[in-house]
């Protein structure tokens, strides 16, 4: 497959529908500097993007809490996403909405002076952890922590945040794993690199509370989901060493959807019935 840069298609940029080779921005973009960048990642299935509206509302909040406000109403946004899955002929497709401070008068740390751009792509994507989500996903423990919310805006979708979970992945990845899972600032159980986690023991699911992590709109779906099944959810803290007692585990995002996980380092999990139950629901779901 050709690289990211050198595909057919259309991309939305600031307004407009551009060749997908000419959506390029100049070499001095601060975003590019300085990581002032916040993004979402959702998936269209028949043609409609789950949970849309949800995603676009975040953007602007995550805009906001990086001081960057982003010049498009939900609306806009909406429009936009839909004008790229017409242009592209794309009906079940994973959707990249991302906005950045631009090349302006501000090259320096400051950039209040700098446009804030956007822009859309779509583009034809399987399954983000590849057969994984058959058999359960194998996770490095990652050596990176999440950063406490004092030091960051952890509930921002922020480009900057992620540069922890490249590296995380990189060397899980150089180890046979799919992904890592990160421990937090205090070191409870936080999340993998780009998904939220859950686990399972004697039919209840547990989950980490989302106050340094970002509280994903999947993860969300499926803690609803689960209780509208009448099974008991306690979000709360979990220590690593919790893990052995654990039966089942998953992940939740976007982009990895419900993926099982396998082993967790020396902890291992079974593919059981709430994990296959909960997958099989969302995929049900994401598809009405």
């Amino acid at each position: 497959m050709a690289g990211y840069d050198d595909r057919d298609g259309k991309i939305w940029m600031d307004g407009k529908l551009v060749e997908w080779r000419d959506a390029n921005v100049h070499i001095l973009t601060h975003a590019l500097h300085y990581a002032s960048s916040v993004f979402e990642g959702e998936r269209a299935y028949n043609g409609k993007i789950f949970k849309s509206v949800e995603h676009s509302e975040r953007l602007l909040k995550s805009g906001e809490l990086l001081d960057m406000p982003i010049p498009y109403s939900v609306e806009e946004i909406e429009a936009a996403k839909k004008a790229v899955l017409d242009a592209n002929g794309l009906t079940d497709a994973y959707v990249r909405v991302v906005a950045w401070r631009g090349a302006g008068e501000d090259m320096g740390v400051a950039s209040a002076k700098n446009p804030v751009r956007m822009a859309v792509a779509a583009w034809t994507w399987g399954a983000y952890y590849g057969d994984a989500k058959m058999k359960g996903a194998k996770l490095d423990i990652a050596k990176w922590k999440r950063p406490s919310p004092e030091t960051i805006p952890t509930a921002a979708k922020a480009a900057g945040l992620y540069m922890i979970c490249t590296m995380s992945k990189h060397a899980a990845e150089a180890k046979g794993c799919s992904d890592a899972l990160f421990l937090d600032y205090r070191g409870y159980v936080a999340e993998a690199t780009g998904a939220n986690i859950f686990f399972v023991k004697d039919g209840e699911v547990h989950t980490p509370i989302p106050d340094a992590i970002l509280n994903g709109i999947t993860r969300q779906t499926v803690i609803q989901m689960l209780k509208d099944k009448g099974i008991t959810v306690h979000e709360r803290r979990i220590q690593l060493e919790e893990l052995a007692d654990f039966e089942q585990c998953w992940l939740t995002g976007t982009a990895a959807e419900v993926t099982p996980v396998g082993q967790i380092g020396d902890y291992t999990f079974t593919v059981g019935d709430i994990t296959r139950g909960i997958a099989e629901d969302y995929e049900a779901l994401v598809r009405k």
